[in-house]
């Protein structure tokens, strides 16, 4: 492996304050999944009304396969402008009340994973940052009427313990960057806890900012900082409303809402385990989980319908009034594996 520490560049002028040892690292990786776009959220939110400044930049011209994730250019009438490069880099950042912290983020490498890593270890270890607290996001058979949530893992039982189920399945699942990350740093005993959001699965494909929401709260309360969450709840509750119009004007729509509660509820009142095991406490596949998606959708066409509706370009406001033509069938009984939530409380519950 190359030697890691030529795969990032020092903001010289202030990695050596002491001021900035020992704060706890938040971690976010855009390009896995990102159901719902919490990632980006959260991110975006961080930057935009925190104080920040960059302690290291990461080379993404090593780290990145443009050709599979092209950048973005505006041509302007007969010009080209505003090339917008691919961004990883490590910030410290100052909440409400003054106190700082570390964020990891930007686009997943493609690349040279061990070495970025290892690299990230490196800082890890310079900084004697006590605990890294990652966030990713899933698309789930859940309704959108019911809490956010979220299933947790690490080495810090103390974060962990309370938040999801007992019940410890063993599978095998695509691994990504912060995956690996979390391993690593484990690996040479750095304290490590990683949040996965449930998102509605018919929502994952837009902007759903009550997801980003629950991960703010989680990753502010894991390292014990204010972090901001006013916007997106107000942007919120502009999406929620936009969606029970849908709800209460569709008899289809209401259906399946209807179905997944139910089974939500089935699920949370503890005769089910886990959000992925099935009724012979087998863990289910992503292919099952996959069908059952498709059954609680209630249709033939509607899943595949629903996701061209939700990845149609439009405006913001007429986004969630593609829903109700993506459940134009009618809602019928499902026999597919069901899936429930595994954790459903917010920080302080």
């Amino acid at each position: 492996m190359l030697e890691p520490r030529t795969l990032y560049n020092l903001n010289n002028s202030i990695i050596d304050d002491p001021a900035l040892q020992g704060l706890p690292l938040v971690a976010g990786f855009t390009g896995f999944v990102d159901a719902g776009q919490v990632v980006s959220q959260v991110r975006e939110e961080l930057l935009d009304s925190l104080e920040n400044e960059v302690l290291a930049v990461f080379d993404t011209d090593q780290l990145i396969d443009y050709r599979s994730r092209r950048p973005r250019i505006t041509f302007d009438q007969d010009h080209l402008t505003d090339y917008q490069p691919p961004a990883l880099e490590l910030r410290v950042l100052q909440d409400r009340l003054g106190e700082r912290f570390l964020l990891l983020s930007g686009m997943e490498p493609d690349l040279q994973w061990e070495r970025f890593a290892a690299a990230v270890r490196q800082l890890v270890t310079r900084l004697d940052t006590p605990l890294v607290s990652w966030i990713h996001s899933i698309p789930m058979p859940v309704p959108h009427t019911r809490p956010i949530g979220v299933t947790v893992h690490g080495n810090r039982s103390d974060l962990i313990e309370g938040m999801g189920s007992s019940w410890k399945p063993t599978a095998e699942l695509q691994a990504s960057m912060g995956h690996l990350l979390e391993l690593r740093l484990t690996q040479e005993g750095h304290d490590v806890v990683g949040y996965v959001v449930h998102v509605p699965h018919y929502l994952a494909e837009a902007e759903y900012p009550p997801a980003a929401v629950a991960a703010l709260e989680y990753l502010g309360a894991s390292i014990g900082r204010v972090l901001p969450t006013d916007r997106l709840r107000e942007a919120g509750r502009d999406v929620e409303r936009q969606i029970a119009r849908q709800v209460d004007n569709s008899a289809e729509v209401r259906g399946v809402v209807s179905s997944l509660e139910k089974r939500y509820d089935e699920h949370a009142d503890g005769s089910r385990r886990s959000l992925l095991v099935k009724q012979n406490m087998e863990l289910a596949g992503a292919d099952e989980i996959g069908a059952a998606v498709e059954a609680y959708l209630a249709g033939p066409r509607a899943a595949e319908e629903l996701e061209q509706a939700l990845n149609a370009p439009t405006d913001p406001e007429r986004l969630y009034e593609n829903i109700d033509d993506a459940f134009h069938e009618d809602a019928g009984d499902s026999s597919a594996d069901d899936s429930a939530t595994d954790g459903n409380r917010k920080p302080g519950d």
